[in-house]
């Protein structure tokens, strides 16, 4: 459907007489498309409902239902203010309907692209939706349906139909669409970088845009506007980042950045910002000053490299975002998680929406290989002592949230960053060391607590930290035990205090309720010591406790 009235160009038949090819010279002449028609020419050019078109008396729950339906098929038009039958009522001069439509269509999950348009027809004013079919995946509506457009109805598939729509629907890449954008407008200091970064010669470079899908019939695809212009947002609507600083756990931000430009200099100017505004740790140990960044530069990068290359551009509305608290940095990426992965699957399973977006960027150096950038931010985070990375997903964006505190202090941070230099330490090692640090006597069990670890691997690790001289083993086999070494003790001030520990716990409170056992885990204390603690947060008021005994559990003050 070649929509000239309403300002697209899809790549599929004509259908209403509005389009015919005099309409359609007339319109590439230079003429404007029509946003005014009378009574008769409305009648002509929209005599009744079909394929491509629907009337909607007012702005009831079948409009969005309708997005979705012509999103999935072909594309359409709802026009909203006219009445089944094609009389136009019109819809109100009151005001506010763009924004009723918008917040309507917010309800489904992965709508497609569509716009808004005004149409007057005689002195009676029509809401236009013109709505573009989803090259990349499928709509749902909000309870799950999948509709499609069957002549002048919306059907809702269901078994093989369903089967066959959705499995034809995922081989198809968005990132691989034509823009309106031509080779052209291509800046030449990008374009020379692409080549460079693909090892193309000057020499039939057109050709090797086209092979390789960043281009597409003369025009630029998604892809190559993502990396070859210098304003993809231009063609792409909200195609950048966006960078919120908060000074507390309010809604208002203080600082607001847009972080516009090629994909690739998205990510390093957004990584290289956000790590500026959090800072360092300083920490004296012994002589000794230590810089810890409060975040992993490689963790920061991929999980940005991964929002802008993993996200839905079919969301033109939405920006990857980027928050920032004074207790962790969120990174937030518009679509659900592509199939087969999962939250819970997600270091196992790899699949990506836009495979030649992340390829680009591993050739950058910016992202890494295939299936590792889950793996990198994890074990980083764990390497540096800090809480891993927490994934959310709800259907319609991906959550990263990286926590800037956690069950380890700085100090301790510091310390074992000097123990690296006595020896070769795994990823797991230094949470096992600050245990010991602590006093904790490290067993089989309680090292496989610690680590999530079976057995064998508990025995390695402690067997390894012993051969290195940094645990002292007293007893055999199972009745193992091992003890930091006199020799390897912290610094004089580093063990926790007693406001440390308190501060520690109530961090652990605001991530949902707490047990004995949760703090021992992460304090390295004992039964009687923990809940000496808990009573003492209790007292003063920092915790509630709800229930008894082995049941109990502590929540902040407040919580449901």
């Amino acid at each position: 459907m070649r929509l000239l009235f309403l300002g697209w160009y899809s790549e599929t038949i004509m259908t209403y007489p509005l389009f015919h090819p005099a309409r359609h010279d007339r319109a590439e002449a230079g003429f404007p498309p029509p946003l005014v028609l009378t009574p008769e020419e409305f009648a002509q050019e929209f005599g009744e409902e079909s394929t491509y078109l629907e009337f909607k008396e007012g702005l009831s729950a079948a409009v969005p239902q309708s997005v979705a339906a012509f999103s999935n098929t072909d594309g359409g038009v709802i026009l909203i203010g006219v009445t089944d039958r094609g009389h136009v009522k019109g819809i109100g001069a009151n005001g506010g309907h763009e924004a009723k439509v918008h917040q309507s269509v917010s309800y489904l999950r992965n709508p497609g692209r569509y716009r808004l348009h005004n149409l007057a027809v005689a002195d009676r004013r029509v809401v236009v939706v013109a709505v573009e079919k989803r090259v990349e995946g499928f709509c749902q509506t909000s309870d799950g349906r999948v509709l499609v457009r069957r002549g002048a109805s919306n059907r809702a598939l269901f078994g093989a139909d369903l089967t066959e729509f959705t499995a034809a629907r995922s081989l198809r890449r968005f990132e691989s669409t034509a823009t309106d954008a031509d080779l052209g407008s291509a800046d030449a200091e990008l374009l020379e970088e692409l080549a460079r970064c693909w090892s193309w010669s000057e020499e039939g470079l057109p050709e090797r845009l086209e092979e390789n899908h960043f281009m597409k019939g003369g025009r630029l695809t998604v892809a190559g506007t993502l990396y070859l212009l210098s304003e993809p947002h231009g063609v792409l609507g909200k195609s950048y980042v966006e960078i919120f600083r908060y000074r507390d756990e309010g809604l208002d931000y203080d600082r607001r950045v847009e972080i516009t430009g090629p994909l690739q200099k998205q990510v390093s100017t957004a990584a290289s910002l956000v790590l500026d505004e959090i800072g360092y740790d300083l920490v004296l140990v012994g002589i000794r000053r230590h810089d810890l960044p409060r975040l992993p530069e490689a963790v920061l990068r991929e999980a940005i490299a991964n929002a802008v290359a993993h996200r839905s551009y079919e969301a033109m509305g939405t920006a990857v975002r980027i928050d920032i608290r004074p207790d962790r940095v969120v990174v937030t990426s518009p679509g659900g998680l592509p199939e087969p992965v999962t939250v819970e699957n997600i270091r196992e399973q790899y699949a990506a929406r836009n495979l030649l977006v992340i390829k680009t960027l591993r050739r950058y150096g910016l992202a890494e290989d295939e299936g590792r950038g889950v793996d990198l931010m994890q074990d980083e985070m764990m390497s540096n002592l800090l809480a891993p990375p927490e994934f959310e997903e709800d259907g319609s964006s991906v959550k990263v949230t990286l926590r800037l505190t956690g069950a380890v202090t700085p100090e301790e941070r510091a310390w074992v960053s000097e123990l690296e230099q006595r020896g070769s330490l795994a990823p797991r090692d230094g949470f096992l060391l600050v245990h010991a640090a602590r006093g904790e006597v490290l067993s089989n069990r309680g090292a496989r607590r610690i680590l999530g670890v079976d057995r064998d691997e508990a025995r390695a690790v402690l067997q390894r930290l012993r051969d290195q001289g940094l645990l002292l083993q007293r007893g055999e086999r199972g009745g193992a035990r091992y003890l930091i070494s006199p020799d390897l003790g912290p610094p004089p001030g580093l063990l926790l205090s007693d406001e440390e520990i308190d501060s520690l716990v109530v961090d652990l409170a605001r991530k949902g309720p707490i047990t004995n056992e949760l703090v021992r885990e992460r304090t390295g204390l004992s039964r009687h010591q923990a809940l000496a603690v808990l009573a003492r947060l209790v007292a003063a008021g920092r915790l509630d406790r709800r229930g008894e005994r082995r049941g109990a559990n502590y929540v902040l003050p407040g919580s449901r």
